[in-house]
């Protein structure tokens, strides 16, 4: 039951990195208007941060209640899941960040 409960927190997390992708991407750098120097900035981190701030939310609150289950209980073999976890989040957040 747990590495079910596992793989499908897996699975949730990995479709609310496309979210947060998806979402965020409102805010990226247009590249036509880079190539010919134009630099918008005006409201771009308001949108940016109205678009993922949910999904942020949201998935904060679920994998630190993950994780303090996985410590309490002392169910390791969820801790590897929980860190691919951590890791697909940090690829999401340096493929956003890297098209600013």
């Amino acid at each position: 039951m747990a590495r079910k409960l596992d793989a499908v927190l897996l699975t949730v997390n990995v479709a609310g990195t496309v979210i947060y992708l998806l979402r965020a991407s409102h805010a990226w750098v247009i590249p036509e208007e880079e190539q010919h120097g134009i630099h918008v900035i005006t409201g771009e981190p308001f949108v940016w941060a109205a678009a993922i701030l949910p999904v942020c939310v949201v998935f904060l609150v679920v994998n630190l209640t993950w994780g303090a289950i996985i410590v309490a209980r002392k169910r390791w073999q969820g801790a590897r899941a929980w860190l691919a976890v951590v890791a697909i989040w940090t690829v999401a957040v340096v493929v956003d960040f890297a098209h600013h």
